[in-house]
């Protein structure tokens, strides 16, 4: 990195107060393209198969890449930034997110009303092949986790996203087992309650960031 300080560690200090990691290094900008670069190539993957799947997990899935590559790519506007503007970032992605959720979650609803049970090989090769490129993502990210609300935002879709993938795997071998839709149904509707709690958590930190902001001025 182009600066002597750790990305877990705070920038700067003033008036007692730390200021977390934003982003403004050339590193952190060339890791959050490849981060982006990778989910929209995944969502272009597993949006086509899970048009022949019929499943509430791998729509959340797919429809989860595509948020995430929008989002990180208003991340990387953001960088470098006012507080006012990085926290603005934050707070329109744990509202995508929160939206997110609840799209998984009629859509679950309304699989439980009138769907048949979904294609369970599909659902267990996408899940892996989502796995993959977000253990790749989140690998990138690690050392970034922790930050102001526009970077820890995204470290928590990346980490959300990997535990919704191996749960898409899983998912498919459970339907495949008891020839049901309900593993399906229970893990979509698991994956909503993740994506809604991430995006209380990113709303939080944004709004918490504005008032600390507003209180050092």
């Amino acid at each position: 990195m182009s600066t002597s300080h750790s990305a877990a560690e705070p920038v700067s200090a003033c008036c007692g107060h730390s200021v977390p990691f934003d982003g403004a290094t050339p590193e952190y900008r060339r890791i959050l393209r490849w981060v982006i670069a990778i989910n929209l190539g995944a969502f272009v993957v597993v949006a086509s198969g899970g048009v022949l799947a019929g499943s509430a997990s791998v729509a959340a899935n797919a429809l989860d890449f595509l948020a995430d590559g929008a989002t990180y790519a208003l991340s990387l506007w953001a960088i470098g930034k006012s507080v006012a503007v990085r926290s603005g970032a934050a707070l329109v992605k744990g509202a995508s997110l929160g939206l997110l959720g609840l799209s998984v979650l009629g859509f679950a609803i309304w699989r439980l009303i009138v769907g048949a049970p979904p294609e369970a090989l599909a659902i267990t090769g996408l899940g892996l092949f989502g796995a993959a490129a977000n253990l790749v993502a989140a690998i990138l990210l690690a050392k970034y986790r922790d930050g102001d609300a526009n970077v820890r935002s995204v470290w928590l879709c990346t980490r959300n996203d990997l535990i919704q993938c191996i749960g898409v795997a899983v998912t498919g071998v459970a339907v495949w087992l008891t020839g049901s839709r309900w593993p399906d149904l229970i893990v979509g509707l698991g994956l909503a309650a993740i994506f809604l709690r991430s995006a209380y958590q990113i709303v939080a930190q944004a709004r918490q960031e504005r008032r600390d902001a507003a209180a050092a001025a």
